[in-house]
């Protein structure tokens, strides 16, 4: 609702400044409400940060829980040979080393026939040709007019049923010849490519017989592989030669225990719970005589967050520390975390170190990691968690003085509408009685002067 005014026209007076000034009081409600708002709304985005952080703590913190984790070792390879040779290890291999002399590469088995002709030639000696493969299966392929450039397409258009691949190879006179082999490696991909009436196909072909990878591990021991990879050659352990790999070449595979990833991984949940605890100090501190307080300062919700997520470091009961794996509070409240004694003690017993910090069989047997992940969930659980409650409470909190600063809104337009109505109405009265004063003034001027 709007009214329009006439500011001073008939009193002199500002009455538009009046009426902004007038309005600045009939506001104050209005003011404490937004200013009460933008506490509020500032303690939500503080509250929304550290459970944004705490979630982060979570996860790392699951990941260090899990066993899976832990398992750390990893393969190397080196010698002479070391270039012909890969290894990949899982996580269940165990500590061990072994060298590997390179006896034979895995090999195609290839058919090279003997009569050489133009793509445009008919080769074919028949509606088609019959592929034998190693396991006796015959398949009956037909070859449409059986030129040279017909046999190609069917023989790769079966490659999926058949195993058998094959290409025109041009020679010096300019003409081809076909040269057809297996999809995989190995002693067992031998077939037999001829017409239909099983009579030989471009004059035969002479055999180049596919062959097992093999290598030595010395001691009388070999391993073969129809491919160049020798899938858990030992427990764990996949061994790949290259296919540029020299024939006789030696190297010695190692695989060992790797702390350097699982250190880092260690190192970056103290940081990360470092980070928090820091952050919610920032955001708890009082106020000072040379400092501003926290957004959270007096909050109790964070400041009970921070105090159990520290605690988690503490063991209860049993005979090891945190300390013994470099891992100990300053006098800060914050972790300090000690590399070089990791490593030291992971060295010593990788599995007592890992039963340090993963989940147990009861959550009294609970290693680190798994009580911080149980600690940071409590916190930040999207349902029940104590830091997403008190977000939620913020929340309908800011959404209250959102309802009532628009309904102040509403009353503050009222009010001005019936002061600008008000001065309206001043204004036109005293216009009305200066008029009248100006009429009475010339009806007396009017009058006779009597001496």
């Amino acid at each position: 609702m709007a009214t329009s005014s006439i500011s001073g026209l008939a009193s002199g007076l500002n009455t538009a400044e009046i009426i902004d000034q007038l309005m600045q009081l009939e506001a104050l409600p209005q003011t404490r409400l937004e200013n009460q708002q933008a506490t509020e709304k500032a303690k939500l985005a503080a509250l929304r940060a550290t459970n944004t952080d705490t979630t982060l703590l979570r996860d790392k913190a699951d990941a260090l829980s899990k066993a899976t984790t832990w398992q750390t070792v990893k393969g190397t390879v080196t010698g002479p040979g070391a270039t012909g040779v890969t290894v990949k290890v899982a996580g269940t291999a165990l500590a061990n080393t072994f060298n590997v002399t390179v006896d034979k590469l895995a090999a195609r088995t290839q058919l090279g026939f003997t009569d050489s002709a133009d793509m445009s030639d008919v080769v074919v000696a028949g509606a088609g040709i019959k592929i034998t493969t190693h396991d006796g299966t015959v398949h009956d392929i037909a070859t449409g007019g059986g030129t040279l450039t017909e046999l190609v397409s069917a023989i790769n258009a079966s490659s999926k049923d058949t195993g058998v691949s094959a290409t025109a190879v041009k020679t010096a006179d300019g003409t081809y010849r076909l040269l057809a082999q297996s999809t995989a490696t190995g002693a067992t991909t031998d077939f037999t490519l001829t017409n239909d009436d099983e009579s030989d196909l471009l004059g035969g072909a002479t055999v180049s017989a596919g062959s097992d990878a093999q290598i030595s591990l010395g001691a009388g021991i070999t391993a073969t592989s129809s491919s160049n990879t020798f899938t858990n050659l030992a427990p764990g352990v996949d061994v790949t030669l290259d296919p540029s790999a020299t024939i006789g070449s030696k190297a010695t595979v190692t695989v060992a225990q790797d702390p350097t990833t699982i250190t880092d991984t260690v190192k970056a949940l103290v940081t990360q719970l470092n980070s928090l605890l820091g952050g919610i100090d920032g955001l708890t501190a009082t106020k000072t005589a040379t400092s501003a307080g926290g957004a959270l300062a007096g909050d109790s919700t964070a400041r009970g967050v921070r105090n159990s997520l520290l605690e988690t470091v503490f063991v209860q009961g049993g005979t090891s520390t945190m300390a013994d794996v470099g891992i100990q509070t300053d006098r800060y409240g914050k972790l300090v975390f000690d590399e070089a004694k990791f490593k030291e003690a992971y060295a010593k017993d990788p599995a007592a170190v890992a039963a340090m910090f993963t989940a147990g069989a009861t959550t009294a047997e609970d290693g680190w990691a798994a009580r911080l992940k149980s600690t940071a969930t409590l916190a930040c659980d999207r349902v029940s968690g104590t830091l997403t409650s008190a977000i939620a409470s913020r929340d309908a909190t800011v959404t209250r003085f959102t309802k009532s600063i628009a309904d102040w809104d509403d009353r503050l337009e009222l009010r001005r509408a019936a002061l600008e109505k008000q001065y309206s109405a001043l204004e036109t009265a005293l216009s009305g009685l200066q008029s009248q004063g100006n009429w009475l003034a010339s009806q007396i001027a009017g009058l006779p002067s009597w001496s």
